[in-house]
């Protein structure tokens, strides 16, 4: 009876608790994007008011659309995060399906040796992954950046795939085996579609980073042309003069497409989460 009387108050708090905290993670987004549609003087002098028709201006939108390329820099920025995306969950998914489904001397060594990745961090390797994209030619190249993104994120893609494909059952992969399907068919036909929540949640969970990433644009495709959004919106930063208004619209403009993919991906995304947890 005490469990019962108090479930709706455990309710409310867990609910209350996880509103604050939507709220706190939501307002420096909301700050952005309501003073991006604001004249300079009215950024310093109410940054939290919302745009009236005194202070409402579109002429931090009108400067990035003219003075930066942002259809190029989104341009590189929408490549480098697809193809990147696309290789983690592929080689992720393959080697994660190796791991689990086959039985080999170093099994365990190997997963953890991969788990490794998760806890280190890849920036600690920039000298030496500087001096491997010089020597192989691949400095200021949308490549370099694919080739660095997809290592940063196959450990955890392998960490997490793993699991979900233990769980799959045996049964499901000899049927096809006696059926005739090779590794591959049983791979792609019944394994791959058993475990999208999964591939949706490590595809959230790389492609924010990815994205908003600065360190790596900056240090191996510094370059015009290959410049990623986030290094592109540098540009309206000086060392003396800043110019607000287009930085503020540049970042609300890079932060639609991630909300648009985190739409699309959050059912799946939540699955992928809650489905270990509920059996």
């Amino acid at each position: 009876m005490s469990t019962a009387r108090h479930t709706p108050l455990n309710s409310v708090a867990a609910h209350a608790a996880l509103i604050t905290y939507t709220l706190i993670a939501l307002f420096p987004v909301f700050v952005i994007v309501i003073n991006s549609f604001k004249a300079r003087r009215a950024i310093f002098r109410e940054p939290l008011a919302l745009p009236d028709a005194e202070s409402f201006s579109l002429i931090g939108y009108q400067t990035v659309m003219k003075q930066g390329d942002f259809f190029l820099y989104f341009q590189n920025s929408l490549i480098v995060t697809v193809a990147s995306l696309f290789f983690i969950l592929l080689f992720g998914a393959m080697a994660a399906f190796a791991l689990a489904e086959y039985r080999f001397r170093g099994n365990t060594l190997m997963g953890l040796y991969l788990a490794l990745g998760i806890m280190i961090p890849i920036r600690i390797g920039t000298v030496a992954i500087l001096q491997m994209m010089v020597a192989t030619g691949l400095v200021n190249t949308l490549w370099a950046l694919i080739l660095v993104y997809t290592a940063q994120g196959l450990p955890l893609a392998v960490f997490i795939l793993s699991e979900f494909m233990r769980q799959v059952s045996d049964d499901l992969r000899n049927a096809g085996r006696i059926d005739g399907l090779s590794e591959y068919k049983i791979f792609f036909r019944l394994v791959l579609p058993l475990v999208r929540p999964a591939m949706a949640t490590v595809a959230v969970f790389n492609m924010i980073p990815i994205w908003n990433d600065l360190w790596f644009p900056l240090i191996l495709a510094p370059a015009e042309e290959v410049k990623t959004l986030t290094l592109g919106s540098q540009v309206f930063i000086g060392q003396f003069v800043t110019d607000w208004n287009a930085v503020l619209s540049a970042l609300s403009l890079a932060i639609l497409p991630v909300l648009v993919l985190y739409v699309i991906f959050s059912r799946q995304l939540i699955r992928g989460i809650t489905s270990g947890a509920v059996k």
